[in-house]
């Protein structure tokens, strides 16, 4: 999965603080995490908190290092792929990433429900919705664009403020454009 620097260094700063304040190595964590008898993923994460005390983001990278992981070995293609299978919602993520990808050191992070733009840090980020249609956030005020709304939180970053939805790739226009690098320009 790619990253940004910044997201690297969280990363390696989270997994030497897991040995410091739980006494056992990653390693360690991935031994007992295949003991878990949950199948599923959500599973997995409870059962961390509920035996071991562990949060989502200590259990989640411990779990990234199963061989079973939705994340183990993936590509960013593969997750793409799963994430965006309708057409249309497809065609609209094409065309934000055409204009995210535009501007200078941005990296897509696919997600399981979502796929974010990082440059430093993430500065919008995109989901599929039903009948073909997708929510862009951004971290630009919703006074930025008549188009936008304030962002609610549910479960993207706490970073982004504003959403658009967007229902054809016609919506993805030039004042997109200008809303993406505004919002692109406050994450460096």
């Amino acid at each position: 999965m790619a990253r940004t620097e910044r997201q690297e260094q969280w990363l390696a700063t989270a997994i030497a603080n897991l040995e410091a304040d739980t006494g056992k190595s990653l390693a360690q964590w991935v031994q007992i995490a295949r003991t878990c008898p949950e199948p599923r993923h959500r599973g997995k994460l409870a059962w961390f908190k509920e035996h071991h005390g562990l949060g989502m983001n200590r259990a989640s990278i411990i779990l990234g290092q199963l061989d079973d992981s939705p994340h183990a070995a993936d590509d960013d293609r593969a997750a793409l792929d799963r994430l965006w299978t309708d057409p249309a919602s497809r065609a609209l993520y094409e065309a934000v990433a055409v204009r995210a990808l535009g501007l200078e050191g941005t990296i897509i992070g696919p997600r399981k429900g979502f796929t974010g733009f990082s440059r430093t840090f993430q500065f919008a980020a995109m989901r599929p919705l039903k009948g073909g249609r997708a929510r862009l956030g951004l971290d630009v005020t919703a006074d930025a664009d008549p188009r936008l709304k304030p962002m609610t939180r549910d479960g993207w970053s706490e970073r982004l403020k504003s959403t658009l939805e967007l229902t054809t790739a016609a919506d993805v226009d030039d004042g997109v454009g200008a809303l993406l690098r505004q919002a692109w320009s406050r994450a460096g």
